[in-house]
């Protein structure tokens, strides 16, 4: 048995960020299922928000108006001292990381450069080209290893170890020798990213599988806002790779086969720079009735950047055209680039207080997995590393807290029981069943995309659910090829299935209850949003018999009383 005064599950944003917070004054042990600098956060392109007062561009921006544009772009439904604080904290986290070494662009006269983002009032949005995500999570990483956190790369946590009322750690597989271990911790810290992965059109990565979040649920911990799923407008034609939004901040059009800037029918305004969800929505329905482009791969949308010239496309988007060179043989200072919508982000999650702390006493979570909520029914494009970074952050001040304060109860006895319970799951996986793992997974994203997609019903959310039971019932019969537990990456995605399963069938279940269309929730039978019946939070928790029983909880509303949503 491994013991830790703090754990971390998770090596990108949010974690690293916790584990330099810590390390100084406790013992630090971080887990991840890929060596950190290959955790997703380093795929997010195009930027982080603050209102930096050295914008020339923004010098009347203030954190109080960030706070606004992230409440109005959340359609209400963000928790409004959770955004106030995230957007306070964004002057000092841009600044901090600028301090640690993160190479930002930079504007003529050297300050941070930003431009414009999706849904804000100003161009707050820091960026170093359109490769942000790497150039934070390589800067984050570097100030971890100077500092000397321990990390566990290649180990992946099966499950979390509480007894109801308080967390005691996690019981991980060290995938390079096949061990299963107790990990005994004082505070656990999940920062396991988004469940994208659950679909079958989205810009996630492998690894983002939701797995932390289906952990926590089947440990007890409530989960919120699951059926709030965050559709990118623009992903590459056949990979789904992002484009980032940062196309459209520097000037990028979209256009239909007829050439036309379509975006003028839905918010004149705004145009290709209206939130992600309402730019989602009109790209589909150009698509639906017949205004896309054929391609092999689909139907799709142009995203045109040819009129940026080649100098700003090289300066300012150098890797979104070398994505595009490599994955579908085109070269968008030349050619317009296909692109269509599909899942992005999570909006929902581990359901945490403003301090990142659940209901179960020594657990945290920060980051994708969690839903603290600062975004909402609808994330605008720049805040999710802001949201990484300050709620890892503050999750590290939390913890010192709870650890300075608490009397810390660890029940050895709990790991080692679970240990048990744990090799003997993995002994039917290998020994028992007649089910594929990668068959039910195909069968769980065909039904995601095609009836909790961007536009859902009643009908199609149903069907959908009984699909997931079936999918359920199916995992009971799973087995994977070979006995060996090293390196079997069969027998890890056959584990994360099972947490897949649950955390889609709670997307599903929170949608077909949610009788209104709000952010990036659109009901067709419902295509309104509706304040008297459905400004809440859905907390959905795993019931005695393993089925969801879902509550709600009251939004928190401090200065920004709900209105219409006008771009």
């Amino acid at each position: 048995m491994l013991s830790h005064d703090v754990l971390i599950v998770g090596g990108g944003l949010a974690g690293l960020r916790a584990a330099v917070g810590l390390c100084d004054k406790y013992d630090v042990g971080l887990i991840s299922k890929v060596y950190p600098i290959r955790s997703h956060s380093i795929a997010a392109q195009g930027g982080i928000n603050a209102a930096l007062a050295n914008n020339p561009n923004a010098k009347d921006d203030t954190w109080e108006k960030h706070t606004f544009d992230t409440v109005k772009g959340s359609d209400y439904l963000a928790d409004q001292d959770a955004a106030e604080l995230m957007c306070q904290e964004a002057i000092k986290i841009v600044y901090e990381m600028e301090h640690w070494g993160c190479p930002f662009s930079r504007f003529p006269d050297g300050t941070i450069a930003q431009r414009p983002f999706g849904g804000a009032g100003y161009p707050r949005t820091c960026y170093s080209t359109d490769l942000t995500g790497h150039v934070l999570l390589n800067t984050l990483h570097e100030r971890a290893v100077y500092k000397g956190v321990r990390v566990y790369p290649e180990w992946f946590v099966i499950a979390l170890v509480n007894d109801g009322g308080q967390c005691h750690g996690v019981i991980a597989f060290d995938l390079k020798n096949g061990e299963v271990i107790p990990v005994r911790a004082k505070a656990t810290l999940f920062a396991t990213g988004g469940y994208g992965r659950v679909y079958f059109y989205s810009t996630n990565a492998l690894i983002n599988t939701g797995s932390g979040i289906g952990i926590a649920y089947k440990a007890g911990v409530p989960i919120k806002d699951m059926e709030f799923v965050q559709f990118h407008p623009t992903a590459l034609i056949g990979t789904n790779i992002l484009m980032t939004e940062a196309c459209r901040g520097e000037g990028g059009y979209l256009t239909n086969k007829d050439g036309e800037r379509f975006m003028k029918r839905y918010v004149p305004n705004a145009m290709e720079l209206a939130p992600r969800d309402i730019v989602s929505r009109s790209i589909q329905t150009e698509i639906d009735e017949g205004r896309g482009l054929e391609h092999p791969l689909g139907k799709y949308i142009n995203l045109d950047l040819r009129h940026l010239g080649a100098e700003k496309i090289l300066a300012k988007l150098p890797g979104i055209r070398n994505i595009c060179l490599d994955f579908i043989g085109i070269d968008p200072i030349l050619e317009p680039i296909p692109i269509m919508p599909c899942q992005h982000y999570s909006m929902g999650g581990i359901d945490t207080n403003e301090k990142c702390a659940t209901d179960v006493k020594g657990f945290y979570a920060a980051g994708e997995c969690a839903c603290v909520s600062v975004h909402g029914a609808n994330r605008l494009g720049g805040n999710s590393l802001l949201e990484t970074i300050v709620f890892g952050k503050l999750a590290s001040f939390a913890i010192d807290e709870y650890l300075q304060s608490s009397e810390i109860r660890q029940d050895e006895g709990l790991l080692i029981s679970k240990k048990g319970e744990i090799e003997t799951k993995i002994h039917r996986l290998v020994n028992e069943g007649d089910e594929k793992p990668y068959t039910i997974l195909a069968d769980l994203r065909k039904t995601m995309s095609s009836l909790v997609g961007i536009f859902r019903k009643r009908e199609e959310l149903g069907q959908a659910l009984e699909d997931i039971e079936a999918v359920k019932e199916r995992y009971r019969r799973v087995h994977v090829s070979s006995s060996k537990l090293y390196m079997n990456h069969e027998l890890l995605n056959a584990i994360e299935l099972e947490y897949m399963l649950e955390v889609a069938h709670t997307i599903a279940l929170g949608a077909y209850l949610r009788e209104e269309s709000r952010g990036a929730h659109f009901r067709r039978d419902f295509s309104t949003r509706n304040d008297a019946g459905w400004l809440k939070h859905t907390i959905a928790k795993m019931g005695p018999d393993g089925e969801p029983v879902i509550s709600s909880k009251k939004v928190i509303i401090t200065k920004y009383q709900p209105m219409e949503r006008k771009y």
